[in-house]
C-alpha cells in the first residue's frame, strides 16, 4: 500500500493504491511511499478537483466489504457533480431500507473521490464521516455549485 497527500481546501488529503486501484482516502494523509503513476494522477485529479477544474474523477477504485457497500459506492460514484440523491433514492434503486445505505455512505473509504457527500437525508444534510463532518460535507457542496439546495 502507497499513499500520496495532496493539500487542498478541505484539508491534506490522503490517497492510498493497494495493486493498481485506489482504496482509501484519508484526511491528515502522509505521503509514505514512493508515488506511483496511479497516486501521482490522483493527485493531479485531487488538485483539479480543488482548483474547480475537474467535473469527475477517473480513478480506478476497488472497495472492500460486502457486495452492498461496493453497489452503494458504484452508485454514489455515478451522482454527478453538483447533483444530490437522497439515503432513500438509492435505497428504492437496490430495493433496500434506506438506513443500511446510509451505514454504507458512512463507511465509505474513498471519501470525495466517491462522493458520499451528495447523499443526503430526506429532510436534512445527513452525516458525514469525513474530518470536520457536516462543515466539511457543506463546503464540498458549495465547492461543487450544489449549495442551492442549502438555502
Amino acid at each position: 500500500m502507497a499513499m500520496i497527500a495532496v493539500e487542498t481546501q478541505f484539508g491534506r488529503l490522503g490517497v492510498e493504491e493497494t495493486d493498481g486501484a485506489i482504496t482509501r482516502l484519508v484526511w491528515n494523509g502522509q505521503d509514505d511511499a514512493p508515488d506511483t503513476p496511479l497516486l501521482q494522477e490522483a493527485a493531479a485529479q485531487l488538485a483539479a478537483y480543488d482548483q474547480g477544474r475537474l467535473d469527475r474523477f477517473d480513478l480506478p477504485y476497488r472497495v472492500g466489504g460486502s457486495e452492498f457497500q461496493q453497489r452503494v459506492c458504484d452508485l454514489m460514484f455515478a451522482i454527478p457533480l453538483g447533483e444530490t440523491r437522497t439515503y432513500g433514492d438509492i435505497a428504492r434503486e437496490l430495493g433496500q431500507p434506506a438506513q443500511p445505505v446510509g451505514r454504507a455512505c458512512g463507511a465509505n473509504p474513498i471519501p470525495v473521490i466517491i462522493p458520499c457527500h451528495r447523499v443526503l437525508a430526506a429532510n436534512s444534510l445527513g452525516g458525514f464521516s469525513g474530518d470536520g463532518g457536516i462543515e466539511t460535507k457543506v463546503a464540498l457542496l458549495r465547492h461543487e455549485r450544489a449549495a442551492g439546495l442549502l438555502i
